[in-house]
């Protein structure tokens, strides 16, 4: 709530307000970094180390109360109901391809499987999908632990299948990509298995 209100913050900072010791609140400060809700910034200031500046990421701000969800999902429903279902396919398919050139811009230059997942899991953890990988094999499972457009995509199925294809398109057209687990359906994250042509049995 402090670093909400008064903007990123030193730990010293915060422990002169919270009324603890500086390595107090550094635990704190780490603790919630590991959880996704918070960053930092490293300035110098003078001579000395670096000081820690730490403020919110985007999964951080998502835990004070947020209205976009309900107005997304108003959105979605008034172009379906004012345009026809078309018009919201069109604009689905437009937000598809604007993801694809966004990804693909951003990972221009990164080959090979690994380095890919690697880089997107970063992307899209970065957008509150806090997002890891694993090799199982000769198999790869890139999981999304939290849907951040859940609301929308449980309103409009178009959504997910344009997430799939996207997801397709930045990981490359040399492997198959298979939805395994579907957070929409119930399951606890979302699981996706990618697998080399390679080694697809025949």
């Amino acid at each position: 709530m402090l670093i909400k209100t008064r903007g990123p913050l030193s730990a010293a900072e915060l422990a002169g307000e919270l009324g603890i010791t500086t390595e107090g609140a550094r635990l704190q400060l780490v603790k919630l970094a590991e959880e996704g809700l918070l960053q930092f910034e490293s300035i110098s200031k003078g001579v000395g180390r670096p000081m820690q500046i730490w403020s919110l990421t985007p999964l951080g701000n998502a835990r004070f109360p947020d209205s976009h969800t309900e107005l997304t999902v108003d959105i979605i429903q008034t172009i379906k109901t004012v345009l026809g279902p078309e018009a919201l396919a069109n604009v689905i398919k437009a937000r598809e391809k604007n993801q694809q050139d966004k990804y693909n811009t951003a990972l221009e230059g990164v080959t090979g499987i690994e380095n890919r997942l690697t880089a997107f899991a970063a992307i899209r953890t970065g957008e509150g999908y806090l997002a890891e990988w694993r090799k199982e094999g000769d198999v790869f499972l890139f999981i999304e632990n939290h849907c951040p457009i859940c609301c929308a995509a449980a309103t409009c199925d178009n959504i997910c299948t344009s997430e799939m294809n996207t997801f397709i398109s930045v990981i490359g057209e040399e492997v198959q990509v298979t939805r395994l687990d579907h957070i929409i359906n119930g399951a606890r994250r979302c699981v996706y298995k990618i697998q080399p042509f390679n080694h697809v049995a025949i």
